[in-house]
């Protein structure tokens, strides 16, 4: 795949050189984020007249059947691309040609890697949230299970007054409690960004 500066070189970057300055490796983790969030910016385009409104339809055709192909391995991700969005905008222009070429109308590369993390982090913050929920119904259940099993408490590793089992999982409850607000405050202050 060609780079997205390749005309500006008669040889070929060196690759190591290549190698840094590619953040495909890491980045096609998001191709999801990268591919709704191109089809809201076509849509957009079109919308504010900006782009025609065949040019925004082919493109976000083209864009659905590049994420089908991607999730059912019909098309791997060239780990030769230097990023998820050379990677998508370089595979619709082969689907569809030129209007391929008008997706990144008024937008910068830097708009859409923040609008991209941003969208993954928020899939991750509600996937981690619900994993974290689950796991506090299940302490909830083990503390229920446990409410009169006595046991040591400890000061710095020293013994201290005896508590029952449920009051010391009870206690790493309240500290996964705090994750799930501190992500829940995350998850806002992303959304207003």
């Amino acid at each position: 795949m060609e780079k997205m500066w390749a005309g500006r070189f008669e040889k070929a970057l060196n690759k190591e050189a290549d190698d840094f300055n590619s953040s495909i490796h890491f980045d096609c983790k998001m191709y999801k984020q990268d591919i709704k969030g191109s089809m809201e910016h076509a849509a957009m385009l079109a919308a504010c007249n900006i782009i025609t409104e065949s040019d925004s339809l082919q493109i976000i055709d083209g864009l659905q059947t590049i994420l089908e192909d991607i999730e059912s391995g019909e098309l791997p991700i060239d780990e030769n691309a230097e990023d998820i969005h050379m990677f998508v905008e370089s595979e619709l222009t082969k689907r569809i040609g030129d209007a391929g070429k008008k997706l990144h109308t008024a937008r910068s590369r830097n708009d859409q890697v923040a609008l991209d993390i941003r969208m993954y982090l928020m899939a991750e913050c509600e996937e981690i949230s619900a994993l974290l929920k689950e796991l506090l119904k299940a302490i909830r259940d083990l503390a229920k299970a446990h409410k009169s099993e006595i046991m040591p408490g400890y000061t710095q590793l020293q013994r201290a007054q005896p508590i029952t089992f449920a009051h010391h999982i009870l206690a790493y409850g309240m500290m996964f409690s705090r994750d799930l607000e501190r992500i829940s405050d995350a998850t806002k202050r992303m959304m207003a960004s």
